[in-house]
């Protein structure tokens, strides 16, 4: 009777076939998008990463390390500031500089903006432009270029409260919202001062500070804030009537 040898090349042919395969419904079940990546400030402080979005602090704001500036595609006129993604380098695409099961949970604190000129960030191509430390998660150091990702949203898991930074002057409000877990970004924010009784909706005025041209001064002020998952949450009394300009309040309430 003939021994029977195993085709060691086949099998390792099947594993490979099978691992792939496995690789790919996971990516197709979890809503796993291809995209690209780059890293910028190289020396450049973390705390200085808040861009378009205008985050004073990203690191102070409960962020971290773990930012990106999104592209325009991704970016949508700043809706998209808070927002948190999970970015893996696809190993498919790119063996030599992907991390094996490298992935980084980020932030998006601000824009990558376009060149028109074929640029990474240019529409409609999906680009993270990521904080060095983040980008060194899912990618080999020594590249300086830029590698295939994959990417998907995910909720954001803060620490503590949804915080309120109070700017402007006068009836000139503007607030700095930060923190914010869920969805992470905002769709509508209204606001109410202990005077007021009513809801008085505020506006966009850039990235994640909402103003409104209300004199609001030595009122007890809460807001009520609505994600874009459709996702509503009010926050009553969390800013005491003797605030400045210029603080932060926290309050003890969070999306989840």
């Amino acid at each position: 009777m003939e021994k029977f040898i195993p085709n060691i090349s086949i099998w390792r042919f099947v594993l490979l076939f099978t691992t792939c395969n496995l690789f790919i419904e996971e990516i197709n079940a979890q809503n796993w998008l291809n995209g690209r990546a780059t890293f910028y400030g190289v020396n450049q402080d973390p705390s200085t990463f808040g861009g378009a979005c205008g985050y004073d602090n990203p690191y102070h704001a409960g962020f971290g390390v773990n930012t990106a500036a999104l592209s325009s595609a991704l970016f949508r006129n700043g809706q998209a500031c808070g927002a948190c993604y999970t970015v893996r380098c696809n190993r498919q695409l790119d063996r030599k500089w992907c991390l094996p099961h490298g992935a980084v949970t980020v932030t998006a604190t601000n824009f990558c903006p376009p060149n028109n000129h074929g640029g990474w960030c240019d529409a409609p191509r999906q680009h993270f432009d990521m904080s060095m430390p983040a980008f060194l998660r899912i990618a080999r150091q020594g590249n300086e270029g830029v590698v295939p990702i994959l990417y998907t949203r995910v909720a954001c898991k803060r620490s503590g409260g949804v915080r309120f930074t109070l700017k402007g002057q006068s009836n000139f409000n503007m607030v700095m919202i930060s923190n914010v877990g869920g969805s992470g970004d905002i769709k509508s924010v209204s606001i109410r001062g202990s005077r007021t009784k009513t809801w008085l909706p505020m506006y966009r005025n850039w990235g994640v500070n909402w103003q409104s041209r209300n004199d609001l001064r030595s009122q007890t002020l809460s807001f009520r804030i609505t994600l874009v998952d459709g996702k509503t949450m009010e926050f009553i009394n969390v800013v005491p009537s003797a605030w400045k300009f210029g603080q932060t309040f926290a309050s003890r309430r969070q999306f989840n």
